[in-house]
């Protein structure tokens, strides 16, 4: 997988890219989320660099999937609901007028065949795992692929390492980013360590039994970026870092044992990398998604003001902390699933989508939410070995994940907290129960 990150070199797909002075043709998956809605931002602010082919979307926005196929002129707009349809084709006509606008690709597999047309660069912005047919599609599509789509690389990763070419992928995620950036300082025989940055979420601080009763508002309130729901909950219990954790081991072919997380609240330093020398480079910038995805959508060039600077006139203060594994034991778990590997970080990944719904739904307490993903990745067991993972067996695993995940919620909303062992404890938290 090392050699399918971004290299300058890479140049897959040239109709339409700036090596001849024209501007470079981008599709963009998940138009109306947070992460791409800041990607077409950064377009409309640089048409002469980019345009925008196509853009998809689940389709619960409809009329801002009409504005943004309005405002970027696209070719084909992608809709996953069926239902969706309708609404969207009365808004594309306000905004194009009767019997104009552009080609509709419509069902579960809509995003999947946007990922195939042609460009030079997919932006993989979809939440969740059903981002991974989209991903492998564009790979074996011979399209860069710029990816915030994490999950679709945590559940498939054997199935994005085996399609992926040299210098295929640009990560988009903040941290990714950074170790990417900052990587570039030395050859990959020179890595001690991978430190990855946590912003602590709202949460910073307390202990275990003072995150017992919290509520879906006081998780939601994240204290520095602003992000989807899930994403949002996710780093409310970092689970994201966890996520985050296994694609530092896909992407960089580093051990899990030498890929740390340090909380670092002011969320300034997106990720480091230590040296064999005992030198660290660290790329730093505040936060703001529109800086990573602009280096995604340009690289190997970065594009001018694509973000704010520091203003380094003023005084500031960074910090720096370990992480409390007993307080956020989703780190610890994440290391344990993406060490089983297999479908195991599928039920991972899926188990918790369904904890989240949960929480926000009130069956489960925040401290329910990785404890019970423990107990599902337990039941789910060691993957089977010898045999080469499928899209089936991902979906298959997730599946029963997600049924066993609301089972458990729905029981009992988890009295007792389980470790990654697998054993169910009423008195320790999950961390202790598993050593962290």
């Amino acid at each position: 997988m090392t050699d399918a990150l971004a290299d300058p070199h890479y140049r897959p797909y040239t109709t339409g890219e700036a090596a001849a002075g024209g501007r470079r043709d981008i599709v963009i998956l998940g138009s109306t989320g947070s992460v791409g809605t800041q990607a077409i931002d950064v377009v409309l602010r640089n048409p002469d660099r980019f345009r925008v082919v196509a853009i998809s979307a689940a389709g619960s926005r409809a009329e801002l999937l009409a504005e943004q196929a309005h405002q970027l002129q696209v070719h084909t707009v992608a809709v996953a609901d069926e239902a969706a349809v309708e609404p969207l084709r009365q808004a594309l006509t306000r905004h194009f007028g009767p019997g104009n606008g552009p080609e509709l690709l419509v069902g579960p597999e809509a995003a999947t065949q946007a990922a195939t047309l042609e460009c030079h660069a997919v932006l993989n912005g979809i939440t969740g795992s059903i981002g991974l047919r989209p991903t492998l599609a564009a790979l074996e599509a011979d399209r860069v692929l710029i990816l915030a789509n994490k999950e679709s690389l945590i559940v498939g990763g054997p199935l994005v390492k085996a399609v992926a070419k040299p210098g295929q992928i640009v990560p988009v995620d903040s941290e990714h980013s950074a170790l990417f950036q900052a990587m570039l300082g030395g050859s990959r025989a020179e890595v001690r360590k991978l430190v990855v940055t946590a912003s602590g979420g709202p949460f910073r601080g307390r202990t275990r039994e003072e995150l017992a009763d919290v509520k879906p508002a006081d998780a939601l309130a994240h204290p520095t970026w602003d992000m989807g729901p899930v994403i949002t909950i996710n780093s409310a219990t970092l689970v994201n870092k966890g996520l985050e954790v296994i694609e530092a081991h896909l992407l960089y072919d580093i051990p899990f044992e030498r890929i740390e997380v340090v909380v670092h609240p002011q969320s300034y330093i997106h990720s480091m990398v230590e040296f064999v020398d005992g030198s660290t480079l660290a790329q730093a910038s505040p936060p703001d998604m529109r800086m990573p995805i602009a280096l995604g959508l340009g690289w190997p060039d970065r594009v001018p003001d694509a973000a704010p600077a520091f203003d380094w006139s003023k005084a500031s203060t960074w910090e720096f902390f370990p992480l409390d594994d007993d307080a956020f034991p989703s780190v610890a778990l994440a290391r344990h699933v993406g060490s089983l590997g297999g479908t195991a970080p599928a039920v991972f990944n899926a188990a918790n989508e369904e904890c989240v719904d949960a929480f926000l739904a009130g069956q489960l307490p925040f401290t329910g939410i990785v404890d019970t993903v423990a107990k599902v990745v337990e039941e789910h067991g060691v993957p089977g070995t010898g045999t080469r993972l499928t899209v089936e067996d991902v979906l298959e695993a997730e599946a029963w994940a997600r049924a066993r995940a609301r089972e458990l919620a729905n029981v009992n909303g988890n009295n007792g907290s389980a470790d990654v062992n697998g054993n169910v404890n009423t008195s320790a938290s999950t961390s202790e129960a598993a050593g962290v």
